[in-house]
């Protein structure tokens, strides 16, 4: 019999454990892989964004119109000024970019770890790497364990098993079959936060690595400012990322090589006198577009109308024509999970009392930026909470 029992170690499940030590539980702590957050790890590896220091109001927005109420009570609870509070109550120190992204001074996620793990043992948490969960029966859960198979027969129950997306790295989401054949709601993974498969043609070959900067995508009805990286596979990056909701419904992606331009603008530049400099050196000139800018430009409208309102118009919104979102593995999150329906507004699944669930194994999505870990934390907070108020008939 173990009192308390939290299946997960990344951000969300050491928020539950936090939150049930801090209560005055006993926990247990389970994880699949050899060691602690490697996820989180991974995450911070190019600088640890926490969060993003905004208002409220625009924060949540972030996160579309379709967020249930649940998600938005758990990040009115712990959102970006508390994320900072708490960061630097384990000793990191942090600053806000120039877009308001919040990052620890050290950048990288292993301190924060460090720290954050030396506070959970200290307050006496038991942990277990390469358990596996197998599956469960009523409150008893089954392991796969280096020492063979185990049973813990915890009084409350947290999981936070990550969703579908880099598996190397414990978010396998081999556990929803487990879940739905148990009876519990599960919405299919899809991907998100992730690049789109173009094929190239052979005249792209040498821009592979480039930025596009100071560009807007657009998808559906969602806009997105951001750098993208011309990839060998296709377009990563920033820019790219926040639209898979809309791409994966099947809307037309374009690109806005001059998004601080109107048409008439561009229009006017691009009907410039340019004697007897090429097309290329033109566009270079007028608009400054590089290099990079100019191929992809030429990879999807070919050939190049002359007349200066056809080629603004091409150049405001050009056609990408793309094979799809890169799979669901490669993405660095995924939509899709336990349903809302299945679980009541503490995060407790309805048909299995003491049962809880948080972090990226719900149906919930966000872009990067902060918002995806912002609500990891929250809602591992919240369900670790209410974990620790129930009490098992």
């Amino acid at each position: 019999m173990t009192d308390a029992l939290v299946i997960g170690g990344g951000p969300a499940g050491l928020m539950a454990a936090e939150a049930l030590l801090t209560a005055g539980r006993t926990v247990t702590l389970v994880e699949a892989k050899p060691s602690i957050g490697r996820k989180f790890l991974m995450a911070g590896k190019s600088g640890l964004n926490l969060t993003k220091m905004q208002a409220f109001g625009p924060f949540l927005a972030t996160y579309g119109t379709g967020l249930h109420p649940t998600m938005r009570a758990c990040l009115k609870a712990f959102g970006p000024s508390e994320v900072k509070g708490w960061a630097e109550g384990l000793g990191q120190t942090t600053f806000t970019g120039s877009t308001g992204r919040l990052f620890p001074h050290a950048m990288k996620a292993s301190p924060l770890l460090r720290a954050w793990l030396a506070r959970l043992d200290a307050l006496g948490l038991e942990r277990h790497t390469r358990w596996r969960w197998v599956d469960w029966e009523r409150n008893i859960h089954h392991f796969e364990t280096p020492e063979g198979a185990r049973v813990l027969t915890p009084r409350v129950t947290v999981f936070a098993l990550g969703g579908a997306s880099w598996a190397r790295l414990g978010s396998d989401g081999h556990w929803a079959e487990r879940f739905a054949a148990n009876g519990i709601e599960v919405a299919p993974f899809q991907p998100s936060n992730v690049g789109q498969l173009v094929e190239w043609s052979d005249h792209m070959v040498r821009h592979f690595g480039a930025p596009l900067k100071g560009i807007a995508l657009h998808a559906g009805d969602q806009v997105s400012r951001g750098e993208v990286v011309i990839s060998k596979r296709g377009l990563e990056g920033g820019g790219v990322y926040p639209l898979a909701p809309s791409l994966r419904e099947g809307a037309d992606l374009t690109l806005d090589l001059m998004p601080d331009l109107s048409l008439q603008a561009v229009v006017e530049r691009l009907a410039k006198p340019k004697g007897k400099a090429s097309l290329s050196n033109h566009l270079r000139r007028v608009l400054k577009l590089s290099p990079a800018a100019q191929a992809i430009l030429r990879e999807f409208v070919h050939p190049l109308p002359h007349d200066p309102i056809a080629l603004a118009q091409m150049i405001k919104a050009v056609p990408i024509r793309h094979a799809g979102l890169r799979p669901m593995d490669e993405a660095i999150s995924t939509a899709g999970g336990v349903s809302f329906d299945a679980l009541d507004d503490t995060l407790m699944l309805k048909d299995r009392p003491g049962t809880f669930c948080a972090g990226e194994m719900l149906d919930w999505d966000a872009p990067t930026g902060g918002y995806l870990l912002t609500a990891c934390f929250a809602t591992g907070l919240w369900a670790g909470r209410h974990a620790a108020e129930y009490d098992r008939p």
